[in-house]
């Protein structure tokens, strides 16, 4: 299923071949976030116009609306919204932080080096917060976003709905975790994470094989000995590949990603959920990780901000008022190849429907070809140069 064509001494970065029932994804690659069955803003066509080999779309927020039934009887997610190749889904697990200890509170599954306040952080954890989601060992009970009606995943649940929506690649459902919440904590979601981990794989044996991939998911936040033996537990059962979530200190994200990589069978491919700026997919790549998934880049478009060379651009910002180029010289997506700085810019000033689609053709081809050219550089040895000289050009 997947097979590696080059890997890079003195470093864990790979380039391979995933191969799914919808065909190969060339590795490294970013994984397209359609969350509803749509990449907000873009056809099918213009997603792979864009250089998207594989997207993946949301368990939770699809078995909400229209449901996994509704989606199934209309032959599955492919033919639902007419997208002909690879696709992930998530478990679910990611609403279960999003929803409960994070909602309304503004804790973020990354921290840097600043932590919020300690009184901020205990209001977040506390029972008597409201939360849209609380998690038992049995599965997490959900409110409803759309008409607060409650709902429970447990990790047989999770599976069933995702083999229903028929994705290439499916995740077992886990607890992601608050970066801030204590090390006890952190210890208690992991193994928590490890028994459904088991009881998703089970349950994934009974179905009707449709050959679908599962991936385990490696937990233990922060931590270097939890998320080793996170790592060590996942290896050890029988799943396909396997993702790497939870929480982070950004700055450390790399460190954090190689401890659970030299751990990881190589043999088997390997995914970094949630991450998707430039300079964390290239520290990814360099440890170990094939595909990456991240709404940040679509979103940010949509709100426009925009990839270049040399770093991200508001196009809100007055000098680009009257700048006749294309976004960035050279760049041979859509948006660059026919229209100007200067038109975006008016398009955005006036609110116009366009002004997202052509925002988000850009960042996801400037990904699309970062990764296309993270891979050459693999396949030619060449990983370490185009490293240096990426990140001397690019100001986060």
């Amino acid at each position: 299923m997947f097979k590696i064509e080059k890997k890079i001494s003195k470093s864990l970065a790979r380039a391979g071949v995933l191969q799914t029932a919808h065909g190969e994804i060339k590795t490294p690659a970013f994984v397209a976030v359609g969350t509803k069955a749509t990449v907000k803003s873009l056809t099918p066509e213009q997603i792979k116009d864009a250089g998207s080999q594989i997207v993946l779309t949301n368990t939770y927020h699809l078995y909400l609306e229209p449901g996994e039934k509704q989606i199934k009887r209309s032959g599955g997610l492919h033919k639902f919204m007419n997208w002909s190749g690879p696709m992930m889904t998530d478990s679910g697990g990611f609403q279960a932080f999003s929803l409960g200890v994070a909602y309304g509170s503004g804790i973020n599954k990354f921290i840097g080096t600043l932590a919020p306040e300690r009184d901020d952080l205990d209001e977040a954890y506390s029972e008597n917060k409201e939360k849209k989601a609380q998690v038992t060992e049995d599965g997490v009970k959900f409110r409803s976003v759309i008409d607060g009606s409650l709902h429970f995943f447990t990790p047989e649940k999770s599976i069933q709905i995702q083999n229903d929506l028929g994705a290439d690649i499916i995740f077992a459902f886990d607890e992601c975790t608050s970066p801030h919440a204590s090390k006890e904590y952190l210890r208690e979601a992991m193994e928590r994470t490890h028994r459904w981990a088991e009881r998703c794989l089970e349950e994934f044996k009974n179905l009707t094989p449709n050959q679908q991939q599962l991936f385990g998911i490696v937990q233990g936040g922060r931590y270097e000995d939890l998320r080793k033996k996170s790592a060590k537990f996942i290896t050890r059962l029988d799943f396909d590949g396997f993702g790497i979530g939870g929480s982070f200190v950004k700055e450390d994200m790399a460190t954090a990603v190689k401890w659970v990589n030299e751990i990881l069978p190589e043999e088997k491919s390997r995914h970094l959920l949630g991450v998707g700026e430039p300079i964390d997919l290239i520290l990814g790549v360099e440890n170990g990780c094939d595909t990456f998934d991240c709404v940040a880049p679509t979103r940010m478009a949509r709100n426009g901000t925009l990839y270049t060379r040399k770093g991200k651009i508001n196009i809100l910002n007055a000098k680009f008022r009257n700048q006749m180029s294309p976004i960035e010289t050279g760049c041979g997506c859509y948006t660059c190849q026919n229209y100007t700085v200067s038109y975006l810019a008016h398009l955005f000033r006036a609110k116009e429907m366009l002004a997202a689609t052509l925002a988000t053709i850009h960042n996801l081809y400037f990904l699309n070809n970062l990764m296309s050219q993270i891979r050459e550089a693999i396949l030619n040895d060449k990983f370490s140069e185009f490293k240096e000289e990426f990140l001397k050009n690019y100001k986060s």
